[in-house]
């Protein structure tokens, strides 16, 4: 299901981005040029943050920023950035990160199976090194075609 989400266009590696906030807005590229998101949903992301710091974060060298369905979420999505340098999100246990994972759910039940494949994918130490280490957004795919 992860492969139906994550299409080439979705994915992206980028050397080039040396901050959190550039790293989330990348992220959100693919989403926003589709209409997934609007930009009120990276405005709500980075409120988000003011108030409550890197809650994005989820483990160490993985992100998935996210704000609530009516914060400007239009649709199920999702986007992948691999960061091989890594980026510091001022999250003490967990920076560097290597992998954004922008989510983006319409309302608080569409995601559940697609969160639980993302869990899954986040859990395996081995997958998640080859997607820090891919050099191609085809070896992305590779991984994520088994979840």
């Amino acid at each position: 299901m992860l492969n139906d989400w994550l299409t080439s266009e979705r994915i992206q590696i980028r050397t080039d981005i040396t901050d959190w906030r550039q790293a989330v807005e990348v992220s959100a590229e693919p989403l926003l040029k589709e209409g997934t998101i609007t930009q009120d949903y990276l405005t709500a992301i980075f409120a988000q943050r003011e108030k409550l710091g890197p809650y994005f974060v989820l483990a160490p060298g993985i992100a998935m920023p996210h704000a609530r369905p009516e914060e400007g979420a239009k649709g199920l999505g999702l986007s992948l950035l691999t960061l091989p340098q890594g980026v510091k999100f001022n999250s003490e246990d967990n920076d560097p990160v290597y992998t954004v994972v922008m989510l983006s759910a319409p309302d608080k039940h569409s995601h559940i199976e697609l969160i639980s494949e993302l869990a899954e994918l986040f859990s395996s130490d081995e997958d998640m090194q080859k997607i820090h280490q891919a050099k191609t957004i085809s070896e992305i795919q590779e991984v994520v075609s088994r979840y």
